[in-house]
Parts: structure tokens; C-alpha cells; sequence
């Protein structure tokens, strides 16, 4: 680990953001060059002391989740991330694996897309990152480890996550998530990952096993569906799907699709940000 060169690298890439990049006013007041110590610690998940001491060149090695924290709280480009691992003394993820980190591109229009639920999303639908308004509508889906970071592997193991979309989409739904794993397994062909995924979903469901024997191919790129919010009601939602040009991540963006659902939408946004309970993970994709 570079101590030194860690605490000089986080340092600067700080003061070169603007605060308006990520979302925070910057206020008549202000007088720090780019973001406080503090925003960086809220927008990263973690102690204003533990940034300090990795500014200061005190703290102990960062475990790889918080290095992609920071990443992702510093907007980092896909080589100042790889940057950032190498002088943590970690291996930066691999590039076709499923821990990879959201873009910093895609992370950047997250934040453009203040008000409106968006999200990145892996190829394999694990969800990378999320904007405020994501985590109002849906809680937090990045928490997930194991195969439950994907969300077919829980739509088909959890009944509870099936129970938070409308009953006559939930055989659309599964049928679209099982087409366009099989876009996936088909361009990344011989993939331990996809490929290990697959058996471990044949063995635990039925239904899974049953769909991916008919063989659908259909890759995601719009959808409607009609969300049941513990705290507002039936939401429905128009998703649009924007692929990167390797098709390896994307970003979602819900938006309500009638009258009604943008005034549940809009009373939502007023109830503000609060704990969510168990389960109410139904708008992921």
C-alpha cells in the first residue's frame, strides 16, 4: 500500500470536483476548492475520520468495497479507478467479472437524473449504482452479496420479490429476465461466471429451468410494469434502457407512466428518504 500516494491522489481528485457534479450546492459561503471531507464521506457510505485518515496517510488498508465507494463518490474514470486499487495495494476488478464498478460516465448522468429514478445496471443485473431518487422509489439494491446481487436469482428463489409486481406481469417479467440472461450466455460464451450462474439457477428453480429450455432470446431495452411501493401503492412505471456499446452495463430510468402514478411518485418524494423495510427491492429492473 502507498500511503502517501493514496492520501495525495484522493486529495486532489477532492478538490477537482465541483460540487454541483454530484448534486450539492455550492452556496454563496463556500470557500473549499471541490467537495468538503465530509460530502465525500456522505456521498461514499462511510466516516468523515476514516477519509481523514486515508488523506492524512493513518488509515489501514481499504477493503475493495470502500475503494469502490470512493470511486464511485469521486467520479472516477475507469483508469483512475484501476489508479486508485494499485496504490491501496488491492487488484482493481477484473473487467468481465460480476463486481465490476459502475462506469464513471454512466455514474455521472445518475446525477443529472437528480429527481428521477435511474440506476446502473450489469449485464448480468447487478445493480452497480443508484441515484437518490432510485433509493426512494426501490431502497438500496446495491447491499446484496452472493448470487443475490442478481436480481433473477432473486426474482426466482424469493416469492417476496415476485409479490411486489402486479400478479398478471409476473410471468412477462420472468419470462423477459430468463431472454435476456440468454442474450447474455450467448455473447459471453464460455464464461465461468455466466455459465456457473445458469447451472446454479437450473438446480434452484423450476420455473427458471423451464424457461431457459425454450430457449427466448431478447435483449432488455424497454419495459413497463406496475410496482406495489409498501408506502404509496400500485406505481405504474415506464423503463427505459440505455446499453453501453459492449453491452456490459446499462442504465435504467424509471419514469411514471399515468396521472396517477406521478402523484404517488410526487407524494413519495415529499414522505422524504426513510428506512425501508425487508422486501421492497420490486423495481430493479
Amino acid at each position: 500500500m502507498q500511503r502517501a500516494q493514496l492520501a495525495d491522489f484522493l486529495r486532489r481528485r477532492r478538490e477537482a470536483i465541483r460540487p454541483a457534479e454530484v448534486g450539492i450546492a455550492a452556496g454563496q459561503r463556500r470557500r473549499a476548492r471541490g467537495l468538503r471531507r465530509e460530502e465525500v464521506a456522505m456521498l461514499a457510505g462511510m466516516s468523515v475520520d476514516y477519509v481523514v485518515r486515508l488523506e492524512q496517510g493513518r488509515s489501514s488498508r481499504p477493503s475493495p468495497q470502500l475503494l469502490g465507494a470512493l470511486a464511485r463518490a469521486l467520479r472516477l474514470s475507469d483508469d483512475e479507478r484501476a489508479h486508485l486499487f494499485h496504490l491501496a495495494g488491492q487488484p482493481p476488478p477484473p473487467a468481465d467479472g460480476t463486481a465490476r464498478l459502475a462506469r464513471a460516465g454512466l455514474v455521472r448522468m445518475l446525477d443529472l437524473l437528480a429527481d428521477t429514478p435511474a440506476m446502473v445496471i450489469s449485464d448480468l443485473g447487478e445493480v452497480l449504482a443508484q441515484n437518490r431518487a432510485s433509493l426512494l422509489l426501490a431502497g438500496d439494491l446495491t447491499r446484496f452479496t452472493g448470487d443475490e446481487r442478481y436480481l433473477i436469482v432473486r426474482w426466482f428463489t424469493d416469492a417476496a420479490i415476485r409479490e411486489g409486481h402486479a400478479p398478471d406481469e409476473r410471468d412477462h417479467q420472468s419470462r423477459a429476465l430468463v431472454a435476456d440472461l440468454r442474450a447474455v450466455a450467448g455473447r459471453r460464451s464460455g464464461d465461468p461466471v455466466v455459465e456457473g450462474l445458469v447451472e446454479r439457477l437450473r438446480a434452484a428453480s423450476a420455473d427458471f429451468r423451464a424457461l431457459w429450455d425454450d430457449h427466448e432470446v431478447a435483449v432488455r431495452r424497454m419495459d413497463r410494469k406496475t410496482l406495489q411501493h409498501p408506502r404509496v401503492g400500485s406505481m405504474r412505471m415506464d423503463c427505459e434502457t440505455l446499453l453501453t456499446p459492449d453491452l456490459g452495463q446499462e442504465l435504467v430510468v424509471l419514469t411514471p407512466a399515468d396521472a396517477e402514478t406521478r402523484e404517488r411518485w410526487e407524494l413519495l418524494r415529499v414522505l422524504g428518504v426513510e428506512e425501508f423495510a425487508v422486501g421492497t427491492d420490486a423495481p430493479a429492473r
